[in-house]
């Protein structure tokens, strides 16, 4: 064997040894689940990383920061997207606010001021009237907003989402689900740092799973 075979072999040895020392970083039952049915997806053409959060939960707060700024470096074949959980009756305002905020595009705007108005000014949200303050605000004509928060369309993103969390088989907040495929929890992973970590690892896995065919 020549010399530059030889070196092109070592390379692509090293590269596949690489390749499984990457596989074997984390492990399904160990660090993340393999959901049992395949969820479907917004869009089928990306990878999509979905945030199931609440706005009523301190770990999800403190998520945030992370999750924002790691959200933001994600390339572009990932679609990253955000269920709100609804447990009971009360939490189902504080979903209709978020879905409202992306329809209206003001979610940039609110996100994190409904969870500093719950978390850190301890101020009641308890219905549209609370939620319209905030909304108002940002910018948002007050009439236009009750239309939305009362609307068939985010009655529609209710439903959906209490759709997914159920086939994600969502424990607790905050959770990470990977292409409809894989579920993260600080749980499993160890820290809310590296859900994000294990979240990496996932859409990687599933990047050379879609280049292999």
């Amino acid at each position: 064997m020549g010399i530059l075979k030889r070196l092109a072999f070592q390379m692509f040895f090293f590269q596949v040894i690489a390749c499984a020392a990457q596989e074997e970083i984390y492990q399904a039952g160990e660090h993340y689940e393999i959901l049992p049915q395949v969820v479907r997806t917004a869009n089928p053409e990306k990878i999509e990383v979905n945030e199931i959060f609440s706005y009523i939960c301190g770990h999800c707060y403190n998520f945030q920061n992370l999750v924002h700024d790691w959200s933001l470096s994600l390339p572009d074949d990932v679609d990253f997207q955000r269920t709100h959980v609804i447990w009971n009756a009360d939490m189902e305002a504080f979903a209709k606010a978020y879905y409202s905020a992306i329809s209206l595009g003001v979610l940039d705007k609110v996100h994190m001021e409904i969870f500093e108005v719950h978390h850190l000014k301890r101020q009641r949200l308890r219905d549209e009237s609370d939620f319209r303050d905030i909304f108002v605000k940002n910018g948002v004509d007050a009439e236009k907003f009750t239309r939305m928060f009362n609307s068939f369309g985010i009655g529609s993103m209710i439903n959906q989402g209490k759709a997914r969390v159920r086939a994600f088989l969502t424990k607790g907040t905050p959770e990470i689900v990977v292409d409809g495929k894989y579920r993260v929890t600080s749980r499993l992973s160890g820290s809310l740092k590296e859900m994000l970590d294990v979240t990496r690892f996932l859409v990687e896995k599933e990047r050379r799973a879609r280049q292999a065919g």
